[in-house]
């Protein structure tokens, strides 16, 4: 290992020791006092957006430079939109109740003592993202609030956008009387930083990875550490034959166009095969007029070729893609059971939708799709912690196990038994 690898080392180390030690204090602060440090960032990233603007135009001249794609410049701009959104979620966590030691369950043991099953922090919880700098505010308040410390690894592309916002973060813990180090960026590009983090698994309780299906592999076949993640969003809509044409096609160009880049936009279109013939045209000339390719299936061409609409040939390697651009995949369908069949078989356990006018097909759907939020007669695109009522969200977890959907205050959270007696001795 070189010096400068090893001087990492040490940092990381010594940053997870801080982060440790700083739970144990944040998991019993009174509420009221998480949420005027949450209220108080909120505010310093009002009064200081001119400073943060000014570090991401280093982050954006950087990322211009080295070839980035304009979508991914998108996502790295600090936008009016994009703080807006911090403030609201930062103020809207604050305004949410604090779900630690809420009662879960209780039991009255036949000996006469009670058991009671409460929320507590899981502890440490390691971020690890690419390029959105409001990821930073997100994790940070939504940790915060939950009584877990935080330990936050940025991507490269975001470097000084995100340093500057983590110390306005420290700025609002201090100004509360909180433990500064219960929030931290780790602050080096190196990638070194990242293979020492997974392996602390004594001082960190959960890693929580978010961007691209390399990044998360990467941290879960590397990771020593539970990792909560979602590798990509094979997201389908299902056109039944009781739709509403006019409402479907609204709700599939949404799902699709809105963001395309995102994990929660549409990649598959599936159509009963009872309305095809009047429903494609029509939803497949709109998403056309929206600049969407269409990878389509025989049944599907043979309509829109009738039509003059142009398609591909779609390959059994497109019903598994995640595109992340405006790129969508038809296929014509014979019941709801082929799709509900379909969706279990090549999508990614994140969000799918039916498009129905009938309540037991609806119904049907919801129960047989294996995904962690299902839709009727709604766009997948509100798939987010913000529109779920979270105020924000640490990530989208598609794991079956103890989180799942987007995760907000309550998914950050793990609980204990308490049990109360008066002597009582097992026999």
């Amino acid at each position: 290992m070189t010096t400068d690898a090893m001087e990492i080392d040490a940092l990381v180390r010594e940053i997870a020791l801080d982060a440790r030690e700083a739970s144990l204090t944040l998991a019993n602060v009174p509420t009221t006092q998480k949420n005027q440090a949450i209220l108080r960032l909120a505010d310093l990233i009002e009064e200081n957006t001119d400073s943060l603007r000014k570090e991401n135009a280093k982050d954006l001249a950087a990322a211009e430079d080295n070839g980035i794609t304009q979508a991914m410049l998108k996502r790295l701009e600090l936008s009016d939109r994009m703080i807006s959104d911090m403030l609201a979620g930062a103020r809207q966590v604050a305004a949410l109740p604090d779900p630690l030691g809420e009662l879960m369950e209780t039991y009255n043991h036949p000996q006469g003592f009670k058991i009671e099953k409460v929320r507590v922090p899981i502890g440490v919880i390691g971020i690890i993202y690419e390029s959105r700098p409001n990821v930073t505010i997100d994790c940070a308040i939504l940790c915060l609030k939950s009584g877990n410390a935080s330990i936050l690894r940025g991507g490269k592309e975001a470097y000084y956008t995100n340093i500057a916002l983590a110390k306005l973060v420290t700025q609002a813990l201090e100004a509360y009387g909180l433990p500064p180090k219960a929030s931290q960026f780790i602050p080096t590009k190196d990638r070194s930083a990242l293979n020492t983090l997974l392996k602390l698994d004594q001082q960190i309780q959960c890693i929580i990875p978010r961007g691209g299906e390399g990044l998360i592999r990467f941290v879960s076949e590397n990771s020593h550490i539970p990792v909560i993640k979602h590798f990509d969003g094979i997201c389908t809509l299902y056109a039944d034959k009781s739709l509403d044409i006019a409402q479907a096609k609204d709700i599939i160009v949404n799902s699709k166009c809105q963001k395309p880049g995102v994990c929660n936009a549409a990649e598959n279109l599936l159509i009963h095969k009872e309305v095809a013939n009047e429903a494609l045209p029509q939803i497949a000339q709109a998403l056309r007029t929206e600049g969407v390719g269409l990878r389509v299936d025989e049944s599907a061409r043979s309509i829109l070729d009738n039509q003059g609409i142009d398609s591909t040939p779609a390959t059994d390697e497109d019903w598994g893609t995640e595109y992340l651009d405006l790129i969508l995949s038809v296929k014509v369908v014979d019941s709801i059971e082929e799709a509900i069949a379909f969706i279990n078989q090549y999508g990614s356990s994140h969000s799918d939708c039916i498009l129905t006018t009938d309540t037991d097909t609806a119904e049907s759907f919801l129960s047989g799709v294996d995904s962690a939020t299902v839709y009727w007669n709604v766009s997948t695109r509100f798939t987010d912690g913000f529109e779920f009522g979270l105020g924000a969200e640490i990530g989208i977890s598609t794991d079956k196990l103890h989180a799942r959907g987007p995760m907000g205050l309550r998914e950050l959270c793990t609980y204990k038994f308490k049990i109360v007696g008066d002597g009582q001795i097992r026999t």
